[in-house]
């Protein structure tokens, strides 16, 4: 079933009819105890269709660290358009590998470089995990760190992935837009570290990866980026037409040398930009499936928040205001308030300049809190997607009205992989 909601346009994206939306979640919820997590299955299938439409046909690896919940990635994986995981470690890719039930994490590229030696051995040592994983590499650094506690296997290579840095670089490198990653920016360097793993035995360049985080990570909405919204659109048009040309030269050149079976580019944010890339194959995406707070602030994709948590209002210190228990579930990246959980529901609440989201109270002001008594509920939504699961041992699926599952986080696996 489809996400059904009301319009309300002083709401986020998808979160019209506040009262109602918020009215059927705490029905469903009303035998658990809080603080505890949830995801509207319903909102999370509608969001699964539209980074498919916006991705025009072109396949989406699943990334692995927006969900950190295998039942919830096997839903994801399950969707039309969803093909293979991006995970982020070499030992979750080992575990979520090891226990393919279903063969859905039989395709599985680390996105970031390991130097987790033994987790390197187990793969090497294993021709099914060898033949499900590749590794990412973006360095003649790493080629050797390989080659040092992995003895070369010509007969069952690893497979590696090239990270290219897609960042915007101006004013001849001195000016760096985007995330800081692979030192492999132009395509001669890019055919350079191709040369130099055909001539290693016991690896195979089989992809090529870049994650455009000017672009899939900057929000980019006026409401969000206000003063700055011309120069972050300006910014993010110039890159696209930079980046288009400089990566299609870049897998031009590595085709030469090697056999590509994949070039995966993108992020939730920028998944229609990417799409048409013509030397993209694939495009990474994740996060958009739950929605978190900071997708309220992006132009370019509107999908519906479907995860939640709730807080218990614990105390009622003053007229206007209440104290929730814990809340203080801070997400990564630069700090400031964009990175804080986003009081939601009841509507108009907002942190206490004084304390914040802290780690065992959160007080919250608002004509709406003398309206709360103790016990009663505040339903908050995380700044960030998958980092929701590092904070619960479950999550609880909610659809028609009622919790249909309740599902384990990587937390609650006994599994902490970053």
């Amino acid at each position: 079933m489809g996400y059904q909601g009301v319009t309300r346009t002083d709401a986020p994206p998808g979160l019209g009819g506040l009262d109602h939306r918020f009215a059927e979640l705490g029905r469903a919820t009303r035998g658990l105890q809080p603080p505890f997590a949830v995801v509207d299955l319903a909102a999370f299938d509608t969001n699964a269709a539209i980074l498919r439409r916006n991705a025009i046909g072109k396949p989406l690896r699943l990334a692995s660290k927006s969900l950190r919940s295998r039942a919830l990635m096997r839903r994801a994986l399950g969707q039309p358009g969803f093909k293979g995981v991006l995970g982020y470690t070499l030992p979750e890719a080992l575990w979520l590998a090891g226990d393919d039930e279903d063969g859905r994490f039989g395709d599985i590229v680390v996105a970031y470089p390991t130097a987790d030696t033994d987790a390197l051995r187990a793969l090497a040592g294993d021709d099914e995990l060898a033949r499900r994983i590749t590794l990412m590499v973006d360095s003649v650094e790493h080629l050797d760190f390989l080659q040092r506690h992995v003895a070369p296997n010509p007969s069952r290579p690893l497979r590696l992935c090239l990270e290219l840095d897609v960042s915007l670089e101006l004013l001849g490198g001195r000016v760096h837009l985007g995330a800081h990653r692979s030192p492999v920016h132009t395509p001669e360097q890019a055919i350079e570290m191709a040369h130099e793993i055909d001539k290693r035995p016991g690896v195979d360049l089989v992809g090529i990866m870049g994650y455009e985080g000017q672009i899939a990570g900057i929000q980019d909405a006026f409401s969000a980026t206000a003063l700055r919204y011309p120069l972050v659109r300006l910014m993010q048009r110039i890159s696209k037409a930079e980046l288009a040309e400089r990566r299609g030269e870049a897998v031009a050149a590595v085709r030469s040398v090697a056999d590509l079976e994949f070039v995966n580019g993108g992020g939730t944010g920028s998944v229609i930009s990417t799409a048409v890339d013509p030397s993209v194959t694939e495009i990474a995406a994740g996060s958009g499936l739950y929605s978190p707070a900071l997708f309220d602030g992006y132009r370019s994709i509107r999908p519906i928040p479907a995860a939640f948590f709730a807080l218990p209002v614990v105390r009622r210190p003053r007229p206007g205001m209440v104290t929730a228990l814990g809340g203080g579930w801070i997400a990564s990246g630069v700090p400031g308030p964009d990175r804080l959980p986003k009081p939601t529901f009841p509507a108009g609440m907002r942190y206490s300049k004084t304390e914040g989201a802290g780690e065992v109270q959160t007080p919250l002001r608002g004509k709406a809190a003398d309206g709360l008594a103790i016990g009663d509920r505040v339903w908050m939504r995380h700044a960030k997607a998958g980092e929701l699961a590092e904070r619960v041992n479950s999550i609880h699926l909610v659809s028609g009205g009622e919790v249909v599952d309740e599902v384990p986080t990587y937390r609650g696996e006994g599994r902490a992989f970053a």
